[in-house]
């Protein structure tokens, strides 16, 4: 069964850097679109950056020029390393993967993991 597994949130200082990493699994072929979406306490959950199979991104403006996702489709992991970090980037992120099979969509998600950014 899919499974994702979230891992490298934690506490760091403002300007700091931190790399997430979410490993997938379950899937024989792989995963279309996966990403990461975050949730601030009294926010809505937001994209965060989105990465096809292909390697096409795409990120919201807040993280522009600071977050970088990539994957490894050989070993379905999608990762973000967020650079600059500001303290308004605390929040729980969440991994996200896309599946399509039998002309069905599937999303799944991570359970998410807390980036604290201090001042």
């Amino acid at each position: 069964q899919v499974q994702l597994m979230e891992s490298g949130g934690g506490l760091v200082q403002a300007g700091g850097s931190m790399r997430l990493s979410c490993a997938a699994s379950g899937s024989l072929f792989g995963f279309n679109d996966m990403g990461w979406y975050r949730q601030a306490p009294g926010k809505q959950r937001e994209l965060v950056a989105t990465i096809t199979r292909g390697g096409s991104t795409r990120y919201a403006d807040s993280v522009k020029g600071r977050f970088t996702i990539s994957r490894d489709n050989a070993k379905d992991t999608v990762y973000l390393q967020m650079n600059n970090l500001k303290p308004e980037d605390t929040a729980v992120y969440y991994c996200n993967a896309g599946l399509i099979r039998n002309d069905f969509k599937y999303d799944y998600w991570g359970q998410g993991t807390q980036v604290t950014v201090s001042s």
